[in-house]
């Protein structure tokens, strides 16, 4: 196997249908979650990536203690957004312990970085998503909507989840949004008079202060 630059930012050959994971997460509850239903390969040296989906698509991975230790998670994510190599997807823990923390990181991943952002409940749930991603990446780029574009990178469901936590939004709201506005990037961009005639004048006020207030 082709070995991986000095900073971890690829590109690493990974075999079809396999994900390539660092070494650390042999033996965890989200290594074993995956094992059975993909090949996994465990390789040192992989920093600041914890998983590559294919040569160019990498998950890096906040756990719950990640976000409750503070904003040290944030070089990761910074050195494979900077990386003309990867395309990075951030997956994050989202737990009760975490939930206070999650604006923060959904700010600095997605408006900041550009990013994709996925929230997860468990390490279960996590395998579950990386294998489903695993099996996004088989597909023609044409059609796998994580290698559209580079920057603003945010496939429907994790866009949909990620506008879904917007203060004052929820599930009912968020499609609504999105039919108006498809991207983060309109949406942040939107005027209150604008949001005003989806969600009304309540709620667009609370998008609004949301991403101004993240600038």
């Amino acid at each position: 196997m082709e070995k991986n630059p000095p900073d971890g930012t690829g590109p690493l050959h990974v075999p079809f249908g396999h994900i390539v994971a660092n070494e650390k997460w042999r033996g965890s509850q989200l290594a074993q979650g995956m094992q059975g239903k993909i090949k996994l390969i465990f390789e040192d040296g992989l920093s600041p990536v914890d998983f590559y989906l294919s040569s160019r698509s990498c998950i890096l991975y906040i756990t719950e203690a990640d976000l409750v230790a503070g904003n040290s998670y944030r070089k990761r994510l910074v050195v494979v957004r900077n990386s003309s190599n990867l395309q990075g997807i951030v997956v994050v823990e989202k737990t009760h312990m975490s939930e206070q923390y999650f604006p923060a990181i959904q700010k600095f991943t997605v408006l900041d970085l550009g990013m994709v952002l996925l929230p997860v409940a468990s390490p279960i749930e996590a395998s579950c998503l990386i294998i489903q991603l695993v099996q996004e990446q088989a597909k023609e780029p044409s059609k796998n909507p994580f290698l559209r574009r580079k920057r603003a990178l945010i496939s429907e469901p994790s866009l949909l989840r990620t506008v879904q936590q917007i203060p004052g939004v929820g599930k009912v709201k968020a499609p609504l949004l999105l039919q108006k506005f498809p991207s983060i990037q309109q949406l942040s961009n939107a005027s209150i008079q604008e949001l005003e005639q989806v969600v009304g004048h309540v709620v667009a006020q609370q998008i609004h202060a949301f991403f101004t207030q993240s600038r």
